[in-house]
């Protein structure tokens, strides 16, 4: 990772290194699903996830084989979602901000002699998408690693055709009110406010242990920012779930991310 990208001047710059880092350490969210799972995704036996373990209800997906579906899947390369909605019929486009997590998509779509289109950029500026270019956008949690989450909704919602529906994963944001080392022990002390950032919450030397491990640095937004930046995007909300993490200790006493469907107005 280059030491001299500064996440605070430049965030997007430094988790998208961050992100590659963690490709070449193998994080779960970078490895590539198998040829198994995709021969079942074409036999029509799939699911996805948006947060860490529950899957995305079947009914919130149009039919993939009444026609073509346009799918975008927004930061969500890895290998992983992409491939399997390709594989169940979908014609897919990935976007997202790590090149070295495109190429795990790219991987797979040469193993399995699947179609995606790739390209790489910030999830808060999709000017190399037309609008009303997609039927459905895939967002798995990754909007808390943009500062600012609102130019992400407006941006899905101008990419998608009205009658659209967008599936995103949140973190909830009361996982950044605790000191995570502390959290992580299963002590949960009350250290920061919310909306929270890593740049101006964590003390110099947690962000400094941030940079030597090349940690992507998070943000935790508002409820408002997440649910209602949808709904003043032009969108509205026509299914949501919780679901919880199993590694951290916190979901033993409360849900700790959040699923929904929106729907863009026609």
């Amino acid at each position: 990772m280059n030491p001299n990208i500064d996440p605070a001047a430049d965030i997007v710059a430094y988790n998208r290194a961050a992100w590659d880092s963690q490709v070449r350490k193998g994080n779960r969210w970078t490895i590539p699903v198998t040829p198994e799972e995709i021969k079942r995704a074409r036999e029509g036996e799939w699911s996805i996830v948006l947060t860490p373990e529950r899957p995305v209800p079947r009914e919130w997906f149009p039919d993939f084989n009444g026609g073509p579906v346009e799918v975008l899947c927004l930061a969500g390369s890895g290998g992983q979602q992409a491939p399997i909605l390709s594989a169940a019929g979908a014609k897919v486009t990935v976007f997202d901000n790590s090149p070295a997590q495109l190429s795990q998509d790219r991987m797979v779509a040469e193993r399995e002699g699947l179609e995606l289109k790739l390209v790489q950029g910030d999830m808060a500026d999709l000017s190399e998408l037309t609008d009303e270019s997609f039927d459905l956008i895939v967002h798995p949690c990754s909007n808390c690693f943009a500062p600012n989450v609102l130019p992400v909704w407006k941006e899905a919602s101008r990419v998608m055709k009205p009658g659209g529906n967008l599936l995103s994963g949140i973190v909830n944001p009361v996982v950044y009110l605790f000191d995570e080392q502390l959290m992580e022990k299963g002590e949960f002390k009350v250290c920061h406010k919310i909306p929270y950032s890593d740049l101006t919450s964590l003390s110099d030397k947690q962000r400094q242990a941030y940079l030597d491990d090349d940690e992507a640095f998070c943000f935790g937004h508002t409820l408002a920012d997440q649910l209602g930046g949808q709904i003043e995007a032009g969108l509205v909300l026509t299914g949501l779930f919780e679901d919880r993490w199993s590694e951290w200790p916190i979901s033993d006493h409360i849900s700790t991310f959040i699923a929904t469907k929106a729907t863009k107005l026609m």
